[in-house]
């Protein structure tokens, strides 16, 4: 395994639904490591905006809930096919990060500068105690620049969009293929294109392309990689 010298943190970026946080928690599971995907934290701060009855267009509120709000990353405390439980201010919202008005209003919410500043400064402190496996679209360019090994994990569009079906078919959620790969190019364009943390592979991160392999057959072959 890593030819016996086992990285303190792995860093994990990558598009929407590209499997990466599949595959995170696999490489945690393996390592007894934490799984903290960074992108829940967005969408609990989201969520919390919404909730809160503010406008997502409007940054000084947005700045403000999300500063405010408390938001914990736990093991998975049911056995309902969710990868962690995230609670929001003690409520827990697991399954409701994934609802379509916040999938709608993330991408926006996550651009604010103050909200990405908030959110990397908690990543930083849970990445100082070591023993984690950090997933989203900046940990290896910004959150972690430092960290020992990082993955740029990604899948074609189409293959995102085929994915993001079949989970939401799992929770009782009919979308059409068509929409869904709509909204994944536009997404990448917006996170892509954006001013601050703009999505990107970090100049020394290892690119792996999951779109016919399945996430076993992926963490296998990152067990091997040099470090």
């Amino acid at each position: 395994m890593f030819n016996g010298k086992i990285p303190s943190v792995i860093a994990i970026d990558g598009p929407a639904a590209s499997g990466k946080t599949t595959i995170g928690k696999l490489l945690a599971d393996r390592l007894g490591y934490l799984l903290l995907d960074t992108g829940i934290m967005y969408r609990a701060a989201t969520l919390a905006v919404l909730e809160a009855g503010i406008d997502p267009e409007n940054e000084v509120m947005v700045m403000a809930v999300a500063e405010s709000a408390e938001i914990e990353i736990q093991p998975a405390t049911q056995d309902d096919g969710r990868q962690y439980t995230v609670l929001l201010d003690g409520k827990d919202v697991t399954w409701e990060l994934r609802s379509e008005r916040v999938d709608q209003n993330v991408s926006l919410v996550a651009a604010y500068p103050a909200v990405r500043a908030e959110m990397v400064r908690r990543q930083r402190e849970i990445g100082d105690k070591g023993c984690v496996v950090m997933v989203g679209r900046d940990i290896g360019t910004v959150v972690l620049p430092d960290a020992p090994l990082k993955l740029y994990v990604t899948a074609s569009a189409e293959e995102r969009a085929r994915r993001r079906v079949a989970d939401k078919e799992e929770q009782g959620i009919d979308l059409a293929l068509e929409d869904v790969l709509a909204d994944i190019r536009s997404r990448d364009k917006q996170d892509s294109e954006r001013e601050h943390s703009p999505l990107m592979a970090a100049d020394d991160a290892v690119q792996i392309d999951t779109t016919r392999h399945d996430p076993d057959e992926v963490v296998s072959h990152i067990l091997t990689l040099p470090i």
